[in-house]
């Protein structure tokens, strides 16, 4: 069974999109490096790259479907943090990042956002995603509250805006596989929130 699409917007909210047909996206011998260079056409000349969101999913859906290298491109999670970063492309200037995460069950991150676009797709196990929107406060300018929260499942694809806040959390009894692709990171905007105190600090 095909997964869903799914975006997250800055203000915590998800909605459903349409997704490709599995059988338009069949392809032979499509391979990483034509996906990343699909990526790059799709953002060349584009200010917003927010706004080729879509087309990034439905290019991430044609590769997971597509090829089966990605699929066992994963390492086991950290025993002592519970999750493992397996970096799949690094070339000095290039603006992407593509990696596959490995959560091991039950394993939650802290609540951040990335400073640029990301799309994420499930390749095995589920997550939990929670969602939060700043609510600024006079005293406590980097507040934020919980907005909504779904579980995603292997063939899922979820993507989210530069500002989008969220926190995951590998549920099930298998670990969880994803495939990351983000773009270039402003640092000065990447953030880790302390719900406790109402702060954020530097990612």
């Amino acid at each position: 069974m095909q997964g869903k699409d799914w975006f997250v917007s800055e203000n915590g909210q998800h909605e459903i999109c349409k997704s490709a047909r599995s059988w338009d996206l069949l392809r032979d011998n499509y391979r990483l490096y034509r996906f990343l260079t699909e990526v790059e056409d799709v953002l060349n000349n584009v200010e917003d790259e927010s706004t080729r969101l879509p087309e990034i999913r439905m290019l991430v859906r044609r590769l997971i479907i597509n090829s089966y290298w990605i699929q066992s491109q994963f390492s086991q999670p950290d025993s002592k943090t519970g999750i493992s970063v397996l970096l799949l492309y690094n070339e000095l200037g290039f603006p992407l990042t593509v990696q596959t995460v490995t959560f091991a069950p039950g394993t939650t991150s802290n609540i951040h956002n990335h400073g640029t676009w990301g799309v994420v797709a499930i390749l095995n196990g589920q997550e939990k995603n929670t969602f939060w929107r700043r609510s600024s406060h006079p005293d406590f300018p980097d507040q934020v509250e919980k907005t909504e929260e779904i579980n995603l499942s292997s063939g899922d694809i979820i993507s989210f805006t530069p500002e989008t806040i969220h926190q995951v959390q590998a549920i099930g009894e298998e670990p969880t596989v994803t495939f990351n692709i983000y773009g270039e990171t402003n640092p000065k905007q990447r953030f880790e929130f302390d719900v406790i105190n109402h702060i954020a600090k530097k990612f």
